[in-house]
């Protein structure tokens, strides 16, 4: 079907319409004055409308024809005018010229809603909006622009109608966007691709990447922290990607503040089919494009619920089975996994691993249903679920011809979950390709952990068995202290992620209390502990002061507050279980004390002790660090200054007395 025959004079419904898949336009959407006869007169009028939410705004705007956004908090730019617009498959740029609008609608949200896991219990959903009926007066081509302001930041989408007077389905072909993102002077970004480290820049020097498989040039993966003037900072990221690339940004030639779209053709690593352009059925809305925005690096932390705000709401009827918890990778022997179950149950922990290797050579094996005979796999998981542990079965992606099959058989095994590896990430292809795993491995009961380069886009809240992620130089790498200290203000605002806890381990980095503090700033629901180790390392508990923290911290909580942080330098950040308070707080190869107000425990609640696992005299490297424990007491009155070492860290428990 043509491109005239799917959009031409395809008429906005009243109510609420299902648009690909984010949430629906509101029904209480109401008209606003904004005239509808210049389409047909073809004059393409100047006009512009702002929406503010708790003073986060979103502006629209068409100026001599063109589409474009903006975006601030509290009277100070976070983006500046910035172009909006698509361009088909045909050809057909729409929101460059000749755009006038046809009709605006404003709404309203403000719900609450929980899951089964989190950073806090319950979510605040709460935003203005305006919705855009476009037409590009060349064409006739009609197309739409829907826009929030939270509290939290601000977010758009594109919007394309169905074909023909009753708005039924049809199909537009999408070869890429307008959108860009200006930024102000003397703004930082923190871009990194695929799995390197972060590398703050300017806007206009992203360094180009890529080879002749993958996407090339000076482009950077989502999320993508922007560092403005002052305390001020914002985080891009995406939410509901269905049916569409993978959004990277690129540097613009000659514009040194301006970051445009950029949507993937290859996959992540070039191992897969090439798409230029993605066919897609209408209606359809694109995916959200989502400014997170703090005041200060630390609120940028609180604010990242926006990303699940704008996802799906959960496609599961039932979560009960879903359970976050902590993970123990074993070596691959029968004894090693009945050992693994029984560090498990000792030191707190829900769930033991199967790594790449337990079918066969993982890069050569496409059967992953038969384990390699040092593994007696049956005994193992009747000794797991005996004892209350969950098993967890590493797959490589090429194993996955018939995903329906393999996890079904997974599930009669009584395994708990699955961890995908290699998975490709970027094309229209891909998106779909991991939201079907996910959907499959639901079907099953089954947890999914996906490796490699995938990126968040909020579909944890839409199938909350999809626990966790990579999409980060992960932890096994050893980085320095400066990238762990950056991931909470970038990669994690854009969800989950899993990082492989090193506690004692010499080729880190960090010290042990770094390490520690690391299980209470990041958000990763599932989360794998004692990386690289065996239960024999801890045979003698007294030698590692750490061990209590690790047994009691839990991976899912009530409340969640950022107390202090800037972005590469230092960051802390406490979490409440029930009526348990986690702390954690890490610095660069800086050594600092920070001043904490506890005033976060809630006026009038007594006197708490305080369990401070914090670094001693610097060693000769700081995996030589030790880690010295005390208790205090302390009040909601307390200020409790958190000295650090140089890559060091400190991790609190706080319980009322």
């Amino acid at each position: 079907m043509s491109r005239r025959g799917v959009l031409r004079g395809a008429a906005a419904t009243a109510g609420a319409v299902a648009l690909g898949g984010g949430a629906a336009v509101p029904a209480s959407a109401a008209d606003s004055a904004v005239p509808v006869g210049a389409a047909a007169a073809g004059a393409a009028a100047d006009t512009s409308v702002t929406v503010t939410q708790a003073g986060t705004t979103i502006a629209l705007s068409v100026a001599g024809g063109a589409l474009q956004w903006s975006a601030g908090r509290r009277g100070r730019t976070v983006v500046g005018p910035s172009a909006l617009g698509l361009r088909l498959g045909d050809g057909t740029v729409l929101g460059a010229a000749g755009t006038v609008v046809t009709r605006c609608r404003r709404a309203s949200g403000n719900t609450t809603w929980s899951a089964p896991y989190g950073r806090n219990a319950t979510v605040r959903d709460k935003y203005q909006e305006i919705r855009w009926d476009l037409q590009d007066t060349a064409t006739k081509t009609e197309f739409g622009v829907q826009v929030r302001a939270y509290a939290t930041g601000v977010a758009f989408r594109y919007l394309l109608p169905g074909s023909g007077p009753d708005s039924g389905s049809g199909t537009a072909t999408v070869a890429g966007e307008l959108t860009t993102f200006v930024f102000p002077d003397g703004t930082v970004v923190y871009s990194a691709r695929d799995e390197d480290p972060y590398n703050p820049v300017t806007p206009g020097a992203v360094p180009s990447t890529g080879t002749s498989s993958t996407d090339t040039g000076p482009l950077t993966d989502l999320p993508l922290t922007a560092a403005l003037s002052g305390e001020l900072i914002a985080c891009v990221c995406e939410s509901a990607r269905a049916d569409y690339p993978r959004l990277m940004l690129s540097s613009v030639s000659d514009e040194p503040n301006t970051l445009a779209a950029h949507l993937m053709q290859h996959t992540a690593r070039g191992t897969g089919d090439v798409q230029t352009t993605s066919t897609v059925t209408t209606p359809f809305a694109t995916p959200w494009r989502a400014v997170v925005i703090g005041s200060t690096h630390a609120e940028l932390i609180d604010n990242a619920e926006l990303v699940l705000n704008l996802a799906p709401a959960s496609a599961l009827a039932d979560t009960s089975w879903i359970k976050p918890g902590k993970v123990f990778r074993c070596q691959l022997t029968t004894a090693a996994g009945l050992a693994g179950v029984d560090f498990a149950v000792a030191r707190g922990l829900q769930y033991i691993e199967y790594d790449s290797g337990w079918y066969g050579p993982e890069g050569s094996t496409t059967d992953a249903t038969k384990p390699i005979g040092a593994i007696d796999l049956p005994s193992v998981i009747s000794y797991a679920r005996g004892k209350g542990i969950g098993v967890i079965l590493y797959v490589n992606r090429i194993t996955l011809s018939s995903p329906d099959s393999l996890l079904a058989l997974y599930k009669s095994w009584g395994v708990a979950g699955v961890k995908l590896g290699f998975i490709n990430d970027g094309t229209q292809a891909m998106t779909q390709q991991i939201i079907g795993w996910a959907e499959t491995a639901a079907k099953y009961r089954l947890l999914i952990d996906m490796h490699d380069d995938v990126r968040p886009f909020g579909y944890e809240r839409t199938y909350p068995n999809w626990i966790n992620l990579e999409g980060v130089r992960g932890n096994e790498h050893f980085p320095t202290a400066t990238h762990n200290v950056t991931l909470p203000f970038a990669r994690n605002i854009g969800g989950p992620m899993d990082y492989t806890i090193c506690y004692g381990q010499s080729r880190d980095q960090t010290t042990n209390a770094h390490q520690m503090a690391m299980a209470a700033v990041y958000y990763q629901p599932l989360n794998f502990l004692y990386w690289y180790d065996s239960p024999s390392k801890y045979g003698n508990p007294a030698g590692w002061p750490g061990l209590p923290w690790f047994d009691a911290i839990p991976t899912a909580w009530d409340e969640s507050r950022a107390l202090a942080g800037s972005i590469g330098e230092y960051v802390a950040v406490a979490r409440r279980s029930g009526g348990t308070w986690y702390l954690g707080a890490m610095t660069n190869e800086t050594a600092r004390t920070l001043s904490i107000p506890l005033s976060f425990l809630g006026t009038g609640t007594g006197t708490w002790t305080a369990t401070v696992y914090a670094d001693g005299t610097p060693g000769s490297s700081p995996f030589r660090t030790p880690v010295v424990v005390s208790t205090r007491t302390v009040t909601p009155d307390t200020t409790l200054d958190v000295a650090m070492a140089p890559a060091g860290g400190q991790a609190v428990v706080l319980k009322q007395s």
